[in-house]
Formats: C-alpha cells, structure tokens, sequence
C-alpha cells in the first residue's frame, strides 16, 4: 500500500517529485502549477494526507505510522484546529483497516441522550420519535475506525458506557436486553488536558487509561513554524479555482506567515490563503500585500480602536479618526462576509445588503486606502 507525507523540500524553488517509496516532496514550478494540483488533490482525497515540513511534525508522522498497524486506542491531544482529524486519518489510512469505514462523530456537539442513541444505537420505540431502530455509529464503524472528536465534553454517565465497550468489545443499544459484539478501533481527540479534567472530577481516570495508550500531541502552528511554508503552498494549490489564479506565494508573503503567531492554527492559515487568492486578483503570485491576517473577536468592553482613547489634537483630526474607526469597521465587515461566501461576490453582496458593483467600488477603495500593514485588493479575481 502506498504511503504518501506531502511535504515541501526547498521553499525557494518549489515540480512534483518522488522523494522516497510512498513520499512527495512539494516542489512545484510556479509557472505550471497545475501538473502539481492533480496529484495533490488525489493524495487529499484518498485519506486527507497531511502536509508536513517542520522536524517536529515529521516525527508525529513516524509515530503515527508506526502505530497505524495495531489495534490499540489512539489519544490525539492539541489546541483547537491543528489538524487532529486530518492525523487520525491518516492513521486509519495505513491502517489493515484502511478498506471498513472512517466514522466521525462530535461528542461536542449534541445533547447527551442524543449522543448516547448516536454512538450505541437505539432499538425501535425506545425513545419518544424512535420510529424506527438505529445501529449507531459504533456498529456503522465496524471493522473501521471511530474518532471520538472532543472527547472531553463527553458527559460523565456516557464515560463509563464508552469504558464498558471499551473493554468488552460490545455495545448495548438503547431499548435493548442484549449486547452487540463489535471490532472497531478508537481514536479520541481533545483540546483539554485530560489529567487536569481527571482531578476537576469532569473525567473518568479508569477512561482516561484506557484511552492513553498510546499519545500523540500535536503541537501549535506557531510551535512548528517548519510546516507554514508547505501548508500555505498545499492550500493554494488546493483552493485556487483556475489556472489564472497565482500559482506561487512570494517571499514576501511567506515572511509575514511565518512570523504571524497563528493563534487560530491551521484553520486561521486556510483563512488566510482562501482570502489571499480572492485579493490577488491577476496577480500571479500572491505578494505580501495580499496577506490579511484573522481579526481577532474582541469582548465589547475592550474597545476594537484604542486610538480613540487618546487625546484629540484639533477638531480636524477628531473627525479623521473617527472615518477611519467608520472605514475600518466597514473593512472588517466585509472581509468576514467574503469569508463567510467563501469569496463569492455575489453572495457577499447580497449579505452585506448591498448591490455588487458597490462591493467592487468599497473593495478598490480599501486597497487604495492601505488598510493595516496589508493593502485589499479589487476583487476581480473572486467568483461571482
């Protein structure tokens, strides 16, 4: 079975080549990135493969690796949006099982007595609704892989059920009198730690053993700056619609990315490159004056502009500043509203309750503005 790590050898002069049995350097010609783009895209459709360059980063993939052939529970620990669920593919990927079902399920994100009937199953008339039977997600992952997604926020009475599978190997659906005999492999992600949960009293410590066999900690962007420059490469090939789009990321660019502190890690990094090849416009390399880092969500009583607070020198310049605060805001708003669309114009006009010709004009005005550290481009080159 091949095994593929996309990663990017020199950032300088990134053509696509085998660099060992089963691993792709990222080294692409930037006047032709789309002989790189299919081969990309394939690797990321087959299992998600993760992108890596930084040493640390490297290492987590051998362990993974190494770990993929065992049966044994697998603890994915790391701030929010590092890339757990991408690792845990990966995983399940190398895996014997890699051929029975991937399943994913959010213990964050439903209620407990809906959680309980998603994982174990449900018999018909259980429950009030209960019209029907349901296997649950732990029977659909039979012979396959579960990840447990925050498995932190997993309530207390639902931790011992899950212990009892665990260690039994069987579930016991709702409604039911007799259990199911299972053969799945658990993954758990969390972005707590969960010693410290154990001692709040908010985990099961017996769970917590049992999951912790084998760790893996996947650290924060900033923590691994090795891997910026081959991640933002691997996201513009893979979000860059049509071939007049940039196919390269200047050293400029890559400077101010790989000195941003990434407080929303990977996911802010995709932010970033989605919105830089939607300013971009005809460009054909994104520049640094395409880079526009997230705004970070302030609480209402930290004021956005702290410039106000100073003293105002006349009333010339009190009226100056207050446009600015007015023209920054605006700025801000339609930037998240671009996101939000994902760079559709037309949609984001439509939010914004405004026509798409306004968009463009108020989008040139913002880069002949020089907003920030960053100028906005027109957004010629975003879809319609």
């Amino acid at each position: 079975r091949g095994k593929t790590v996309i990663g990017l050898a020199h950032a300088d002069r990134p053509a696509l080549t085998l660099a060992a049995p089963g691993r792709i350097t990222l080294a692409y010609d930037p006047a032709a990135p789309e002989r790189a783009r299919p081969a990309l895209l394939a690797a990321a459709a087959h299992g998600g493969w993760p992108i890596a360059g930084d040493a640390q980063s490297m290492a987590l993939l051998t362990l993974a690796e190494r770990i993929s052939a065992s049966t044994i529970p697998v603890l994915l620990e790391g701030p929010t949006g590092t890339g757990k669920e991408v690792l845990a593919r990966f995983v399940h990927s190398l895996s014997p099982r890699s051929d029975g079902p991937f399943v994913a399920v959010n213990c964050a994100a439903m209620p407990e007595a809906m959680l309980e009937a998603l994982l174990f199953g449900h018999r018909k008339g259980a429950f009030t609704g209960a019209g029907e039977a349901g296997e649950g997600l732990f029977r659909a992952a039979d012979k396959g892989t579960l990840l447990l997604d925050e498995i932190g926020e997993l309530p207390l009475a639902l931790q011992a059920k899950l212990l009892r599978t665990l260690q039994e190997g069987e579930v016991l659906p709702l409604g039911a009198t007799r259990p199911v005999t299972i053969d799945v492999r658990i993954i758990a992600c969390t972005n707590r730690h969960l010693a410290a949960e154990v001692e709040a009293g908010r985990f099961r410590e017996d769970l917590l053993y049992r999951l912790n066999v084998f760790p893996l900690t996947i650290p924060a962007l900033r923590d691994r700056p090795g891997d910026i420059a081959p991640l933002a490469f691997g996201m513009l090939l893979r979000h860059a619609a049509t071939p007049g789009q940039p196919g390269w990321i200047d050293a400029s660019a890559l400077a101010l990315l790989e000195g941003h502190a990434w407080p929303g890690n990977v996911r802010e990094l995709e932010n970033v490159i989605r919105r830089a090849l939607l300013l971009s416009g005809e460009s054909r390399a994104v520049m640094a004056e395409h880079i526009v880092f997230d705004t970070a969500v302030r609480p209402v009583s930290d004021p956005a502009v702290p410039a106000l607070l100073a003293p105002l020198e006349t009333p010339a310049a009190s009226a100056r500043r207050l446009s600015d605060v007015t023209f920054a805001s605006e700025a801000q708003a339609i930037l998240a509203a671009l996101d939000s669309h994902d760079g559709n114009r037309s949609a984001t006009a439509r939010s914004l309750g405004i026509s798409e010709r306004t968009l463009r004009y108020r989008l040139a005005s913002m880069r002949a503005n020089g907003m920030m550290a960053s100028a906005v481009a027109t957004a010629a080159g975003g879809r319609a």
